[in-house]
């Protein structure tokens, strides 16, 4: 960790620094993993967040890989209203650029879990998203991160371009821990030995 304790100048800044929104605008109705990925995000959903529980999907689309066994409450976050609309999981659902405003328009400790599928790369200001994501979930609720190695590099910010897989799940670490979450604990869910490589980093509220 000690490494990420002083981040370089410019680790924040991306190759095209346009406007996100417009950049999103375009729906894209894909999957950013494989199945194999999907399959491991999904089994590790199942195992850590409350059925029945109220869950905020974070930097979210069409499909939000949850469980067809269980139910959620889930409020959606994304960049896309057409894509946020195809999403059949979410209860409600909101377009906001947390680039331009890291302030989530929801309540304190209305959440009991929160969710973000191969999208963190893309913050330029993570520290203030992820202690707003700590304000809205209830004490004890996990915050659970997964990313790929897959991304668009010209939104992604400099420093998670700059580091392995491996890095990445430290630098997430340092977010999770500076914005106050505790117990943060790394997971290899898919090694990429038979589909694309997934990590998920969790913290406690």
């Amino acid at each position: 960790m000690t490494g990420f304790d002083l981040l370089p100048s410019g680790s924040f800044d991306k190759v095209d620094s346009g406007d996100d929104l417009a950049f999103y605008a375009p729906p894209r109705l894909v999957t950013h993993i494989d199945e194999v990925a999907v399959a491991a995000l999904t089994a590790f959903y199942r195992k850590l967040l409350p059925n029945d529980g109220r869950i905020l999907d974070l930097m979210s689309s069409w499909i939000s890989h949850l469980p067809e066994d269980r139910r959620y409450a889930v409020v959606g976050h994304g960049m896309n209203a057409a894509e946020l609309a195809a999403n059949s999981r979410l209860s409600r659902w909101f377009v906001q650029d947390l680039n331009a405003d890291p302030a989530l328009p929801l309540s304190d400790g209305a959440f009991e879990a929160a969710l973000c599928c191969v999208g963190v790369q893309y913050l330029q200001r993570p520290f203030e998203v992820f202690t707003d994501v700590r304000r809205v979930l209830s004490p004890g609720a996990r915050f659970i991160v997964s990313y790929a190695n897959r991304c668009f590099p010209t939104k992604a910010v400099a420093i998670w371009r700059s580091l392995d897989m491996r890095q990445q799940a430290s630098l997430i670490s340092l977010y999770l821990e500076r914005a106050g979450f505790t117990d943060v604990e790394a997971s290899i869910l898919s090694d990429g030995s038979q589909g694309d490589p997934l990590i998920a980093v969790v913290g406690r509220a």
